[in-house]
């Protein structure tokens, strides 16, 4: 049976004991999904790279520090968004204001709050949308709605109360309803 055939489960053992075959396999069918959440947050290429590879440097190294409690793809997904957080502040340190100090420290203001009705609009356009967002804003929706984190894992991941990450959410999606419905120039409205 070739590598391509055999599960996550029988090639993390072999990754353990440093098989670059196995270790190879288990990179091609996971760094796409990787490159994609570093850039979501670092929205930059090369860097996304850099903390992809990373990631998956550390996760071969520390491969005895996974349980199975979660799948292997999100326990190393945790460690690229971690990767990717701890680069996006060390960049942002330039300006001598950390993603922490952006972020609203208030009560949740989130109940209430409609969804953003996004069904409608091409994926596309919601992108280039978030692109034109805060960063913690675009951050946050990432991890949420591209992600499919949680509150409870954002908050920790972003090292924030619970009720501030709702808050910041919210907002967020507000934002980028305003954007996509209030731009002047319709670049990023429906043509529905």
């Amino acid at each position: 049976m070739t590598l391509t055939n055999r599960d996550i489960t029988d090639l993390l053992p072999m990754c353990k004991r440093g098989e670059q075959s196995a270790q190879l396999e288990v990179y091609n069918r996971y760094y796409k999904a990787m490159y994609n959440t570093a850039l979501h947050i670092v929205k930059d290429t090369a860097e996304a790279e850099d903390v992809m590879q990373e990631a998956f440097l550390n996760a071969f190294t520390k491969l005895d520090s996974f349980k199975g409690e979660a799948s292997f793809g999100s326990w190393l997904k945790r460690i690229v968004v971690n990767k990717s957080l701890n680069s996006y502040q060390r960049s942002k340190r330039l300006d001598e204001t950390p993603l922490e100090d952006h972020l609203y420290r208030i009560e949740d203001e989130a109940d209430g709050i409609a969804e953003a009705d996004l069904s409608q609009v091409k994926a596309q356009q919601v992108l280039r949308a978030m692109d034109n967002l805060k960063d913690n804003y675009r951050q946050a929706l990432s991890l949420h709605l591209i992600e499919g984190y949680d509150y409870e894992e954002m908050s920790t991941i972003l090292n924030v109360s619970y009720a501030n990450c709702r808050t910041v959410v919210s907002r967020a999606k507000d934002s980028l309803r305003k954007l996509l419905n209030n731009d002047e120039e319709g670049r990023y409205r429906t043509t529905i």
